[in-house]
């Protein structure tokens, strides 16, 4: 019985752990083919990249080879260009020979003159400070300047005024002197003709009446009083218009002096001032 009954346990435990190293069998199993089956992947991955990789560097050869061929083309080029540069170098040296020689002589005279350098530099610290003071100068000048320039901007708004004042004192002036004139003239040619008609009248009188000679000698002397009065007041306007135009002519003058004097040009006026002609010139 005892027997028995271990050899059925034996039983039951061989069973169980048959079924347990099945069962790990089976794990095991799936466990190698799923790592062979990321070893093929991993391989194939592998396999692709080192494929990739070989085939870029083939290109990547096959770039560089056609890039050194340029290259090496463009090496050629230069070398041939700078074999002719080498020739034309070669040649400007034998034609530089004699300019290098003078440039050595010009470097022995300034070697010569490098030995006055001290007393140079000694001229050139007198300059600075010459200099200084010349800046200061500078910048008191520059302050009188600006001085003086804010007193001719005032000086010139004055002129501008006085300008316009004047301007408008000659329009008045010229004004009244060339009515003054006209009613002078006037007056003077209304005198004339009366004057001829007058002697007109006489000389007719004369003609129609029969008086003796005293009477017409006292008539004529009367005459000649009328006339010489007359003709005392035709100079008297004649010389009243000379003396206006004179005074006009005058302030012409005037007006032009002090319109240099103030840096004006006659052509901005807008209109040239005419001159009145003196009677009897």
């Amino acid at each position: 019985e005892i027997e028995a009954k271990y050899t059925k346990k034996m039983q039951v435990l061989r069973d169980e752990l048959d079924l347990r190293r099945k069962t790990e069998i089976h794990e095991v199993e799936e466990r190698k083919n799923s790592q062979i089956s990321e070893l093929m992947r991993n391989h194939e991955k592998a396999f692709s990249d080192i494929k990739n990789y070989y085939n870029d560097i083939t290109l990547k050869n096959l770039a560089l080879i056609s890039l050194l061929k340029e290259q090496l083309e463009e090496m050629k080029k230069r070398e041939n260009h700078l074999e002719k540069e080498k020739a034309d170098v070669l040649l400007q040296n034998k034609q530089l020979k004699e300019p290098l020689q003078q440039a050595q002589e010009q470097v022995f005279e300034l070697q010569k003159k490098l030995a006055h350098y001290e007393k140079d530099k000694e001229a050139l610290t007198n300059t600075k400070a010459r200099l200084k003071v010349t800046q200061k100068e500078l910048k008191d000048l520059q302050w009188e300047h600006e001085v003086l320039e804010q007193r001719f901007s005032k000086v010139q708004a004055e002129r501008d005024e006085l300008y316009q004042k004047f301007t408008k004192a000659i329009n008045e002036v010229q004004q009244k002197t060339g009515f003054k004139n006209l009613l002078l003239e006037r007056k003077l040619k209304g005198l004339l003709s009366v004057l001829e008609k007058k002697e007109l009248e006489l000389s007719e009188v004369f003609a129609a009446s029969n008086l003796d000679p005293g009477a017409l000698s006292l008539v004529s002397h009367k005459l000649e009083d009328v006339l010489n009065s007359k003709n005392a007041t035709i100079k008297d306007l004649q010389l009243q218009l000379a003396r206006i135009c004179k005074a006009h002519n005058d302030m012409l003058q005037t007006f032009e002096a002090k319109l240099t004097a103030f840096g004006i040009p006659l052509d901005n006026l807008g209109f040239k001032p005419l001159a009145s002609p003196v009677q009897g010139q």
